[in-house]
């Protein structure tokens, strides 16, 4: 399974970006897709994810300026980030989970300057 993310990059603080992952397999055999993020010197923390049937999940910071949301036909996971603050600079990495195994994307790095 392969998983390749784009769309970070440099934004001002109350900006917009949106990000996309397409997954080489078809998304629905996953029970679990989304998107976690990791700044300098932090661990790695849930952003988002959509969990089977349909239930979507976010981190208590994000939630009212994130959106996430699934491409059933293209096979991809996209995150809208409106409202954007510096806390939010991280590399943003996309995730699936089938079973008992998980797979990673390779990250994308989102910059929010004040």
């Amino acid at each position: 399974v392969q998983l390749q993310a784009s769309g970070g990059g440099l934004v001002q603080a109350g900006g917009s970006l949106r990000l996309s992952c397409a997954v080489n397999r078809r998304i629905l055999v996953f029970n679990i897709v989304g998107w976690y993020r990791q700044a300098p010197g932090k661990q790695r923390e849930l952003v988002a994810d959509i969990r089977k049937p349909s239930y979507s999940n976010y981190a208590d910071s994000v939630r009212g300026r994130f959106t996430i949301s699934r491409d059933i036909a293209q096979n991809t996971v996209n995150l809208q980030m409106n409202n954007l603050e510096p806390e939010d600079t991280a590399v943003y990495y996309c995730y699936a989970r089938q079973g008992h195994l998980n797979y990673w994307g390779q990250g994308t790095q989102v910059t929010v300057s004040s």
